[in-house]
C-alpha cells in the first residue's frame, strides 16, 4: 500500500505515535505525517487517489484533517 516502507514498520510507528494527535478536533499536516509515515508528496497523491482523507480548510491558508478521519485511516491500515 505504501511505497518504500515495510508494512510492519508503518503499524509500529503508527501505534507509537497516535499520542501525537488529539482525541478529537483537527490535526495539521506535520501531526498527521508524524502518525502516518509517508512523505508530503505521497500524502497529497494519496488524497488525490482517494486513499487518504480529504482535508478541511479552516482558513485561507490553513488546512487540517479531522482527527476522526485520521484515526479511521489508522484502523483501516491495521
Amino acid at each position: 500500500m505504501f511505497n518504500n516502507v515495510q508494512e510492519g514498520t508503518i503499524m509500529e510507528n503508527t501505534v507509537l505515535n497516535t499520542a501525537l494527535i488529539p482525541l478529537e478536533g483537527y490535526a495539521r499536516l506535520p501531526q498527521v505525517l508524524a502518525v502516518i509515515p509517508v512523505s508530503k508528496s505521497a500524502w497529497w497523491a494519496g488524497i488525490r487517489l482517494g486513499k487518504f482523507p480529504a482535508p478541511v480548510k479552516l482558513g485561507p491558508r490553513t488546512t487540517a484533517w479531522r482527527v476522526e478521519d485520521i484515526r479511521e485511516l489508522i484502523k483501516r491500515m491495521g
